[in-house]
């Protein structure tokens, strides 16, 4: 018998309402009360002297953190609330205004990391020996090494200010214009009006003519819109570079390298590494292409399925595969994930007005997570579940840290989630009933090779290149389409008949605010995380507690520490990441033999 669990998420035990939540209105008036009074505090706080000083920057350090915590929960819920339903115009309101509290939490935040800066040497070395401050060392350091690169306190405030209307103000029209398209298609011998996300789905559809119609409509609705699209590229681009030049910062991958606490000898090694072993995938999807009746693999083909008998899950069916399978690799990993089943923490119903994608978010208040995809059956659906699920795994790891010692990078955080998805993915090759099954399951397992090596890559040449342009004025839509263009043909290293021009429009990541350069952090998490999972199959479920010791120095070292410590490994060299892909080349090495 196989559990029946809820579809739908529950939001109500953190704020019940909606979007309209009495409780949520009560929480954003305290936490707007306790910022304008951090604000207060930091104002006329002044840079510390001497060590006797150290109990005023305790008391700061812990109101930041606790006003941290309750903007991210109600920034959290309104993320839900935008996602579960594109037409909640609540919703919208609601984010404006937790935009424009994070934006004053911000100002305050900074001004306080630059009047810590000024401290001198000796009487930060002071500070930091104290008991209850220890343990924040690298978050600390991190934060005074930080604000020694930007600008006053003044013009940061004002960057913050601004940056509300302006700045995040464009991601939020990005947002509005997806939410306000429609796609139609011919599914099942009806026409049918989906949402994008609904759409996207309809890509790996078993009918060669459903995929090359909602590839062809999709196109031509981001066509229809790629000025709007086009303009919010550039404003948001422009507003980062204006940034940088003000605070002197030459190099536009400065500020993703910091954020992801790594540095750009590892970006180069690991893109160095990839870009020498490419052929095998190439040769991958110039088989597929034929397999598929195709001379050359064309872009609305990429996700097509090679046999009927590709197989799919019931979403009660999925989470039962997903359980069997992490319960092999550790006992703590299943049993977090039964009890993200049972008590409603994924929104995974197929239904219309849901945001293209998957996500996952923290409620830290309630030390619970929220996962958000669309879930149609495939054992890409199934993978892509346990991906989210490792993201949430992460946060739940790290538990017993304080808070403060929670806020991990996005890399590090893409090596949980893909570690989590490569044990489902593995097993489901592994377990395959017949040899057509396998060969789905292997092609299913490769294209997500082929996503982090060629369309990561594709993301990121087109990005910097962008970057660069922009520095010169607006880039047209048109250039847009030729710089998407050529960098697919790059990065897939002419494996394409053709191409997708305004991928640029279509994809969320290069309109996000949060974080810049969304891309090559995914690639860095997926060969990160097969280095570990080569040391899971070593040493099985005793491995489980030495990945949880991993996870909790995420938010507390450099990428290139915490792989050392934890793995012994340089990564830096090229030769690092070679080990991961070796992997991954056998899974095409396998299909190309299987598929002769």
């Amino acid at each position: 018998m196989t559990t029946t669990y809820p579809q739908q998420w529950d939001l109500d035990v953190f704020f019940e309402g909606g979007s309209s939540s009495p409780a949520l209105k009560k929480h954003l008036e305290e936490y707007t009360a306790k910022t304008e009074a951090f604000a207060g505090n930091v104002k006329s706080f002044t840079t510390p002297a001497s060590q006797s000083e150290t109990g005023q920057v305790k008391n700061l350090i812990n109101e930041a953190k606790e006003v941290m915590m309750g903007i991210r929960q109600a920034g959290a819920f309104a993320s839900c609330l935008e996602a579960q339903d594109t037409k909640d115009v609540g919703a919208n309101v609601l984010r404006g205004k937790i935009t424009g509290l994070g934006a004053q939490f911000g100002s305050a935040f900074s001004a306080l990391q630059q009047k810590l800066s000024a401290a001198d040497g000796d009487v930060w070395t002071a500070i930091l020996e104290d008991e209850d401050l220890k343990e924040f060392t690298f978050v600390l350091n991190e934060w005074r090494e930080s604000a020694k690169e930007r600008l006053s306190e003044e013009e940061e405030s004002l960057i913050q200010a601004l940056g509300v209307d302006g700045y995040h103000g464009w991601g939020q029209i990005y947002n509005a214009i997806i939410s306000s398209m429609s796609i139609k298609v011919h599914v099942d011998g009806e026409e049918k009006t989906l949402s994008v996300g609904q759409a996207n789905n309809l890509t790996s559809h078993k009918d060669p003519k459903v995929r090359e119609e909602v590839s062809q409509n999709l196109e031509e609705a981001w066509k229809e819109k790629e000025s709007l699209f086009a303009e919010t590229l550039n404003h948001l681009g422009g507003f980062r570079l204006n940034v940088y030049k003000k605070r002197g910062w030459d190099e536009v991958l400065k500020e993703p390298l910091d954020i992801n606490r790594m540095k750009q000898e590892t970006l180069d090694a690991m893109w160095g590494a990839i870009s020498k072993n490419k052929k095998p995938f190439v040769d991958f999807l110039k088989r597929k292409a034929n397999l598929l009746g195709l001379e050359k693999m064309t872009w609305a083909h990429m996700d097509a399925p090679l046999s009927d008998s590709s197989k799919t899950l019931t979403y009660d069916e999925g989470a039962a595969f997903i359980l069997k399978h992490f319960e092999k690799f550790g006992p703590e990993m299943a049993k977090f994930s039964e009890k993200a089943f049972k008590e409603g923490w994924i929104e995974a119903e197929d239904r219309a007005d849901k945001r293209p994608g998957g996500f996952c978010t923290g409620f830290p208040l309630d030390e619970q997570s929220r996962i958000f995809m669309t879930y149609s059956g495939s054992m890409s659906n199934v993978a892509t579940l346990a991906h989210e699920l490792g993201h949430a795994f992460h946060t739940y790891a790290l538990r017993p840290k304080d808070p403060l010692n929670r806020l991990y990078a996005m890399n590090v955080a893409e090596t949980a989630s893909t570690f989590a998805e490569m044990i489902v993915s593995d097993a489901a090759v592994k377990e395959a009933q017949s040899e057509d099954e396998k060969v789905s399951l292997l092609e299913d397992k490769v294209s997500r090779s082929i996503a982090f090596f060629m369309n990561i890559h594709s993301r990121f040449l087109f990005e910097t290149r962008f970057y660069e342009e922009r520095k010169q004025g607006p880039v047209t839509a048109s250039r847009l389409n030729e710089l998407m263009s050529e960098a697919q043909q790059e990065a897939y290293a002419g494996a394409l008949e053709d191409s997708h021009p305004r991928f640029w429009a279509s994809k969320m990541h290069f309109h996000i605010t949060g974080v810049p350069f969304y891309n090559f952090p995914y690639t860095f998490g997926y060969l990160f995380s097969l280095s570990i999972y080569a040391k899971a199959l070593e040493e099985g479920t005793d491995y489980e507690e030495k990945y949880m010791a991993l996870l909790r120095d995420t938010a507390v070292m450099t990428t290139e520490d915490l792989a050392l410590k934890h793995l012994n490994e340089d990564i830096t060299q090229e030769a690092f990441w070679e080990k991961g892909i070796a992997l991954c080349v056998k899974d095409a090495e396998e299909f190309l033999q299987i598929t002769k």
